[in-house]
């Protein structure tokens, strides 16, 4: 269950393996800037951390859209039919959005900014390394831990 101060009382799987990968990817990305400002230069460590700034924050605006609808359906109670609905219609509404400006933002970037394009590529590669990292390593031990929980 999550708290509207954020304040959290127990964390949902789900949840709690969104928040390692926002950890881990911020780990990451400050990984990659120092290498290629080391191996590359500037532009190349501007570049790796516009990309990773962009898929970081859509990730992070899509994490805390994700708690706020668990939360929201959790406490739903007797209309939770109707609450998972809106909950479901408001989701993919914002994630859409979310993409659009996205798509927008790295269209103005590309034409607009002097970038390279590898180290975009890199930084907007970090958030699936990621999930790819911290699901094989924190996935099995958190779910096998709810399927403990629940047996």
């Amino acid at each position: 269950m999550i708290e509207k101060n954020d304040v959290v009382t127990d964390l949902e799987p789900g949840v709690l393996l969104l928040r390692y990968i926002w950890f881990f990817n911020l780990l990451t990305l400050g990984v990659f800037v120092g290498a290629s400002w080391y191996l590359y230069g500037m532009e190349m460590a501007r570049s790796v951390f516009a990309g990773g700034i962009l898929a970081g924050g859509s990730f992070y605006l899509l994490k805390k859209d994700i708690e706020q609808m668990i939360g929201r359906v959790s406490r739903a109670g007797q209309q939770f039919k109707a609450v998972k609905t809106a909950e479901k219609v408001r989701f993919f509404i914002k994630f859409y959005a979310r993409i659009i400006v996205l798509g927008l933002l790295l269209f103005v970037l590309v034409t607009k900014v002097n970038i390279n394009m590898i180290g975009l590529a890199v930084g907007l590669s970090t958030i699936m390394l990621s999930v790819i990292i911290v699901f094989l390593s924190k996935g099995r031990t958190i779910y096998s831990v709810q399927s403990f929980k629940g047996a």
